[in-house]
């Protein structure tokens, strides 16, 4: 299992509604949350192995930014 946080700019739980059907339909996730209170907008994956430009290219086609800042 592998943690990746991104830093986006996804910041209400309307943005979240967005996302998730997004999110949900890419197999390799196991899990993902997003800190909305955090000042990053933290979004938190735990897959069973992806390449991160992938959660970064899902995000941007639904107009949110993305970048990687740990993998863990």
């Amino acid at each position: 299992m592998k943690t990746l946080k991104f830093k986006t700019s996804v910041s209400c739980g309307g943005c979240v509604a967005t996302i998730t059907p997004h999110l949900n339909k890419i197999s390799e996730i196991t899990k993902w949350s997003v800190d909305t209170t955090s000042p990053l907008k933290i979004l938190t994956v735990e897959t069973t192995g992806i390449n991160p430009d992938v959660i970064i290219e899902t995000l941007k086609s639904v107009g949110y930014k993305a970048e990687l800042i740990s993998s863990e």
